[in-house]
């Protein structure tokens, strides 16, 4: 069982896959917060049924799924909506989370979760440390223009919906800047292994 519990961040397009990615090649159990949250609305699953209770047959595609279209509109043009859905969904993710990183095989666990910032630390207790995959604006613009094909505005409106770099760099305890190549990244998160592995050791083991 995983004694240490990193929380990983940063924005839309600052490498957050790659760094988890190079987590995962070094044999670190990494629990995704996209993953858990569709998980959590599953069909047959107790929060599908919960969000259905409380949106109507209207959030339910032909195919029995969570329609995330229909919910996406829903919830931008209802803030109730959004408060209501998240509510449903939120605490699933983050029992999940912290099931999946607390029973890890590996030295210690990662948990992806990329509206950390947003949702505040406060929500995870759990978590011992917080890693911010960071990048500089320029850098992060270009990169979302590259990989999303969408003009400047719209990848304007993007990053501006979420927490600005200042919020995410409030919370972390250990930056990654990720403004080079792969394989730089990649030297930072081995650097970054090697010291969670000896934090991991030192702490106490977890009570079963």
């Amino acid at each position: 069982m995983s004694a240490l519990i990193i929380g990983l961040t940063g924005g839309i397009a600052s490498g957050k896959s790659a760094a988890t990615a190079a987590f995962e090649a070094r044999g670190i159990t990494v629990a995704d917060a996209d993953l858990a949250a569709r998980e959590a609305v599953a069909p047959g699953s107790p929060g599908l049924a919960e969000v259905l209770e409380a949106f109507g047959a209207g959030a339910l595609a032909a195919d029995g799924s969570l329609d995330r279209a229909a919910m996406r509109r829903r919830i931008f043009e209802d803030p109730l909506a959004r408060i209501r859905l998240e509510a449903i969904v939120h605490p699933r993710v983050r029992q999940a989370l912290r099931l999946a990183c607390e029973t890890a095989a590996s030295p210690y666990a990662v948990a992806a979760i990329p509206l950390l910032a947003e949702g505040g630390r406060d929500a995870y207790p759990w978590l011992h440390r917080v890693l911010v995959i960071d990048v500089p604006a320029d850098v992060q613009m270009a990169r979302l223009l590259a990989r999303d094909g969408i003009d400047d505005a719209l990848a304007a409106r993007m990053v501006a919906a979420q927490a600005d770099r200042e919020a995410r760099l409030a919370i972390a305890d250990d930056v990654v800047v990720n403004d080079g190549s792969l394989d730089a990244l990649d030297q930072r998160i081995g650097a970054l292994d090697a010291h969670y592995r000896a934090l991991a050791q030192a702490m106490p083991s977890p009570q079963v």
